[in-house]
């Protein structure tokens, strides 16, 4: 294959994945914010931020860290939060599972909601991609994304309370996770699976430590698949 048919699929990668740049850095300087405020060292902000990379699963275990939750609740509900990543993997396996070990070691650490979004649409239009053309599309998606990540992080930490109320960084959580779910809501399984996750986190806000959201994911998911089984019967 040529050098530049692979720059070219490379920065495919980098210019998709560029404009999510405007709603992870407020996302992570958000992190970096709230962090320190609730009494988090640098040092353990970027830990956070480096070592698990993954937004709603910090923000869901710093909140139980200050009700001080039990530590086997924090990591419950954190694993639940991030549980739709072994879903992505399981997605992306036909496509990226030849890879080499210490590919496929990357590919897991840097699976975030916008290289799988990203990345497995790419794969669906294109079955043609070779897989060293994936796997540097996938990368390019990241190029952008995760040092703003890990910079936004670190700035919101040692800047955070520097930055004016006014700005309203919080704005970048929902609008961060509509844009990635809902595109994605694409069949009646879908749909049924999003609501049911939504309406029953709601109804069981009551339970603590968030352990409602764990049995909302639960429920959402054995929905989800009936529904799927049940439009194959019709179809």
């Amino acid at each position: 294959m040529a050098t530049s048919n692979r720059k070219s699929i490379y920065l495919q990668g980098v210019s998709d994945g560029a404009p999510f740049v405007l709603v992870v850095v407020p996302f992570a300087l958000l992190f970096g914010v709230v962090g320190t405020e609730a009494g988090l060292s640098l040092a353990e902000v970027m830990g956070f931020s480096v070592l698990v990379i993954a937004g709603a699963a910090q923000f869901t275990a710093l909140q139980l860290m200050v009700e001080e939750a039990p530590t086997v609740i924090i990591i419950a509900t954190a694993l639940a939060v991030n549980l739709r990543m072994a879903m992505y993997s399981a997605s992306l396996t036909p496509y990226l599972g030849r890879a080499t070990v210490w590919q496929r070691a990357c590919v897991a650490y840097l699976l975030v909601d916008q290289s799988y979004a990203l990345s497995h649409l790419k794969y669906e239009n294109e079955p043609k991609l070779t897989l060293s053309e994936r796997l540097r599309y996938f990368f390019g998606v990241l190029t952008p994304v995760a040092p703003g990540w890990y910079v936004a992080s670190f700035v919101g930490a040692v800047a955070g309370g520097a930055i004016p109320p006014e700005f309203a960084l919080d704005f970048a959580v929902p609008i961060t996770f509509l844009a990635m779910i809902a595109p994605a809501l694409r069949t009646v399984a879908h749909v049924a699976a999003a609501a049911v996750s939504v309406s029953g986190t709601l109804v069981l806000v009551w339970m603590p430590y968030g352990t409602g959201l764990l049995v909302a994911a639960v429920v959402a998911m054995v929905v989800g698949a009936q529904v799927e089984l049940w439009m194959e019967k019709r179809a």
